[in-house]
């Protein structure tokens, strides 16, 4: 391979390509648990988190391939086996269980903070330990998809504690703050 002359050394290209490897096996996993949760929901809210896993499943995918391509364009190569995504990974399966709808989304609410304090602090490591300023500016958008993501599973689960005993609107039980 020809030498790679883009202002990062070899030891600062590696790091990086490190972190995403990390980054790519967490949004492996996170897709496979996405799709798994859309296929086994049930309940009255089927449809609604049916549709929203599917936009979240797709948004995913694109990260996953755009993961591999910055690791490439770094020179490195992505994990691409369930082996590896399963060693690099700080995400973790839960085999054998068919949770709840609330679980499956309280679930995926913990799965996606973890991705975004991993990119929080890839983002820093990025930037200021290995010079790559490029990197850090990608993993920051992934890190936005994600809060919005969890954003959005959040408000479903505090969407919850809306309960009402009747037609009567006053009857809504609104949490405290909103």
């Amino acid at each position: 391979m020809r030498p790679i002359n883009i202002g990062l050394s070899e030891e600062q290209r590696q790091g990086v390509v490190d972190l995403l490897n990390q980054d790519l096996s967490d949004a492996y996993l996170l897709v496979i648990k996405t799709k798994k949760y859309h296929w086994d929901v049930v309940g009255p809210q089927f449809r609604t988190l049916h549709q929203l896993w599917d936009e979240h499943y797709e948004i995913i995918s694109e990260a996953i391939d755009a993961y591999a391509e910055r690791v490439r364009m770094l020179g490195g190569y992505p994990v691409g086996t369930a082996e590896g995504f399963l060693k690099h990974a700080t995400l973790r399966e839960h085999p054998g269980d068919l949770p709840s709808a609330n679980d499956m989304v309280s679930r995926l609410v913990v799965d996606h903070e973890q991705v975004i304090r991993n990119l929080r602090s890839h983002v820093s490591k990025c930037s200021e330990e290995y010079g790559d300023e490029g990197t850090a500016d990608f993993l920051t958008g992934l890190m936005e998809q994600h809060e919005e993501i969890v954003w959005m599973l959040r408000s479903f689960i505090e969407g919850e504690t809306l309960k009402s005993s009747g037609d009567n609107e006053s009857d809504l039980k609104v949490p405290v703050g909103v």
